[in-house]
């Protein structure tokens, strides 16, 4: 389990060159990775969003652009600096013309013990933050308690990619992916927990049972990449 403290602190560390690590540590897959999220939340025809675990806000404005105008898109995120970072790029955004990033709300909150009221979303996103999350199935439990009935949870996280390539993917987050990172962000330490997260998250069967014991239905993922990303996919049952 993540120790929630520590972790807020990894990521108020590296939240100015969080994103420009991501571009390049994934090799620019993380945009292609939030397409395919944001088609399969466009066919659920949402009113009401959550991205949960928002960070610097790149699902929240993905989203944005992806839905149909009038959607209202909730960012949140418990480290205040990720959110800092966030506000920026909304505010960038809005001044090139992007009129629609000035609609979504960013706003401070823990995952396993979110602010919000019953069944007030219909879709809640999260995008490579559950691994972060010191009790995921409390976290999952949360999302299914914010959703109303016959809304659905997207989950977009790494998973364990196909044994064919797991040698090579290993080594590069033990010994590529810190160094590299460190060198973007200078804090290497933050891409060696990185490493940590991966090698213990559960693969899509056993992410999928998760799912399923914090209530949710219709459970069903897909892979990505030769398995290195999973987006899974429930549905709080109808009342």
């Amino acid at each position: 389990m993540s120790d929630p403290a520590a972790v807020n602190s990894m990521f108020a560390r590296i939240a100015r060159r969080y994103d420009a690590a991501n571009r390049l540590l994934s090799g620019g897959m993380d945009i292609w990775w939030r397409h395919r999220l944001v088609r399969a939340v466009r066919r659920a025809a949402p009113t009401d969003v959550l991205d949960l675990a928002t960070g610097s806000g790149d699902t929240a404005f993905a989203l944005c652009r992806g839905l149909p105008a009038g959607t209202r898109i909730t960012g949140m995120d418990f480290c205040q600096p990720m959110l800092d970072e966030a506000g920026k790029k909304k505010r960038r955004g809005v001044r090139r013309g992007r009129a629609a990033y000035g609609a979504i709300t960013f706003r401070q909150g823990d995952g396993m013990a979110l602010p919000l009221a019953h069944a007030s979303f219909d879709t809640v996103t999260i995008s490579f933050g559950l691994r972060n999350m010191a009790d995921r199935h409390r976290s999952l439990s949360e999302m299914h308690r914010v959703l109303r009935p016959g809304g659905h949870v997207f989950v977009l996280e790494f998973s364990q990619p196909w044994r064919c390539i797991r040698p090579l993917y290993y080594f590069y987050l033990r010994h590529l992916l810190p160094r590299i990172a460190g060198l973007v962000t200078g804090d290497r330490a933050a891409y060696d927990y990185l490493h940590q997260t991966l090698a213990a998250f559960p693969a899509r069967p056993a992410m999928e049972e998760e799912l399923r014991r914090a209530g949710f239905a219709h459970v069903r993922s897909r892979g990505l990449t030769c398995g290195i990303v999973a987006l899974h996919r429930g549905t709080r049952a109808a009342a």
